[in-house]
């Protein structure tokens, strides 16, 4: 075991520690079985039971990481000992359980089976689903499935929109599919990572760098538009509309710099609203692993023990046997507070526009009232930014979050634009929009726009970032034309950020940001199938017919306090 997952593994029996929850039972047993599905496969499945009692409620989870079994019985020890049964399973093809692994295709019909089997248990006393990431995808597989034998879920980091988490207006997350295709392809693959994201062409690396043939992720880059049928039939859409039928309570937790955080607010709102009105959503200042990412900032309160948020959800929904009320909560970052909302789309926001100009490359409150502008720079796929401030990473672990950012135009295609100093403390919630006149001379490009908060001392602090490609914003099919003015808009997912009075708003403008994104090769036609690079020559236009702006959702609050 190594340091890393040591490190993780006291750091959950600690918070057990200190949860509040009190040790009741005396010791645990545990049973080890190959637990047959349906179809005669089995499945390698570990029980931890109580001792002294009867009957107990029962949390599960199904995982396809094995070397994360230190973590799963350090939590199924601790909920043992506080008189529940902790059940953990491995899916097909990993941790000992047989078939082949073939990510998302059983996890429907294994749960359902699983679920079937610990509810027929005679010391069964209601069942608990609990999972992260993946784990959590499992979950949701038989959310809509399992009404009368599964009490309630607590799901983290996993949204049921897979199309979201992949892609951005034609940009594919490298750091999250690539990285994890790579991690999991069912064999060791000892590639170079940042290298087998720069093989050109994409849909060859499987072959040439890794050991073989992946047909799933060569499904993932063939498919960049939502409305391709890979994601429109089968178990992607199955998934997507899961959420519809749940009627189960739910807790669904996120972080502002989750990589499935824009999926997990999209599968919220398309909750049943039967299901939602007993259901729980938290959003924290943290990252996949549930750590802070908030650089230089004050933390005290960002209560990130997930232990603690299980003991107390299911104490409530499988102990008490109690229906929660709906609650929103989400944290404030840059004020180290926690907000409470009944409902996220009924938020009280006011929207404020601030305009680029070119010429001076500010920022400012009032439309640019000036001619025409423009600035410009080179864009060479070879040299990409590198990602420094990720909301969409899981390989690039060190790089998420609100980070301290280079200097204003630190490289030569970085654009920065800066505005005069707010004059009062600003709350963005919601989704901030960049809007962007650019001309390209080649035939697709890509302009990635982000969002920094610069203090009173200089010093920058990553927000959010977003993009697009050009041919993404043209009805499919259309071809642009270089050389043509066109609006490209970098909309961004929901993000709540403190900006004190005295603060400035940087916006950043480039073409790149990688490995966040796969490097655009400045061509038209499918990305994965482009064997060579082109330089691009980019140009930002400003002013008059040409507004370039952004639209920052600003909370509206009755009194001067944020918290």
């Amino acid at each position: 075991m190594d340091d890393f997952m040591q490190m993780l593994i006291n750091q959950i029996k600690k918070d057990y520690e200190k949860s509040g929850f009190p040790v009741t039972v005396s010791d645990y047993m545990i049973e080890k079985i190959m637990l047959p599905m349906r179809d005669g496969t089995r499945m390698r499945t570990v029980i931890y039971k109580p001792v002294g009692l009867e009957k107990y409620p029962v949390l599960l989870r199904r995982t396809c990481y094995p070397h994360d079994e230190g973590r799963l019985i350090a939590d199924a020890e601790n909920c043992a000992l506080r008189g529940y049964a902790f059940v953990y399973q491995f899916c097909r093809g990993t941790g000992g359980s047989e078939g082949d692994w073939v990510p998302n295709e059983n996890e429907r019909n294994d749960g359902i089976d699983t679920v079937n089997w610990i509810y027929e248990q005679p010391w069964c006393d209601g069942i608990g689903y609990w999972g992260t990431s993946y784990a959590a995808l499992t979950g949701w597989a038989f959310a809509d499935a399992i009404k009368g034998k599964v009490n309630s879920m607590f799901l983290l980091h996993y949204g049921t929109d897979r199309f979201v988490s992949a892609y951005h207006k034609g940009l594919f997350h490298h750091d999250v599919l690539t990285a994890w295709s790579m991690q999991n392809a069912g064999w060791p693959v000892e590639a170079d990572y940042e290298a087998s994201c720069r093989y050109l062409p994409q849909m060859e690396v499987d072959e040439a760098l890794w050991g073989g043939k992946l047909p799933w992720y060569r499904d993932y880059i063939s498919n960049e538009y939502q409305e391709d049928k890979y994601w429109q039939q089968g178990w992607w859409k199955q998934l997507r509309e899961i959420p519809y039928r749940v009627e189960i309570p739910l807790y669904i937790l996120s972080g502002w710099y989750d990589h499935h955080h824009e999926s997990t607010m999209k599968t919220w709102s398309r909750l049943n609203p039967d299901a939602r009105k007993m259901s729980w959503l938290e959003i924290g200042g943290w990252n996949h692993g549930l750590q802070p990412v908030l650089q230089d900032k004050k933390v005290e309160n960002i209560e990130n023990a997930e232990a603690v948020k299980a003991l107390t959800w299911f104490e409530m929904t499988l102990k008490k046997k109690q229906i929660p009320e709906e609650k929103i909560r989400y944290y404030v970052p840059g004020k180290d507070c926690w907000m409470e909302a009944d409902s996220w789309e009924n938020i009280r926001r006011q929207e404020q526009i601030f305009y680029l100009d070119a010429c001076h490359r500010s920022i400012h409150r009032t439309p640019v009232d000036l001619q025409i502008s423009s600035c410009s720079y080179t864009f060479d796929p070879v040299d990409p930014v590198p990602t420094n401030g990720g909301d969409c990473t899981l390989a690039s672990w060190s790089k998420t979050g609100s980070l301290l950012q280079e200097k204003p135009n630190w490289r030569e295609d970085v654009i920065s634009f800066m505005s005069d100093t707010l004059e009062k403390d600003m709350i963005i919630n919601g989704k901030i929009e960049v809007v962007l006149w650019v001309k390209t001379d080649c035939e697709n490009t890509a302009f990635f726009a982000s969002i920094d908060e610069m203090t009173s001392a200089g010093k920058s602090y990553h927000i959010r970032t977003s993009a697009a490609t050009i041919c993404h914003e043209l009805p499919r099919g259309e071809r642009y034309i270089p050389g043509t003015p066109v609006k490209v808009v970098a909309d961004m997912s929901d993000i709540c950020y403190a900006l004190p009075k005295g603060s400035r708003i940087r916006i950043d403008v480039t073409s790149s940001d990688f490995p966040q994104y796969h490097v655009h090769s400045n061509q038209p036609g499918n990305w994965a199938q482009a064997t060579k690079n082109v330089i691009a020559h980019q140009t930002i236009l400003t002013g008059k017919e040409y507004s370039s702006f952004v639209k920052i959702p600003c909370l509206v609050l009755n009194s001067n306090a944020f918290c």
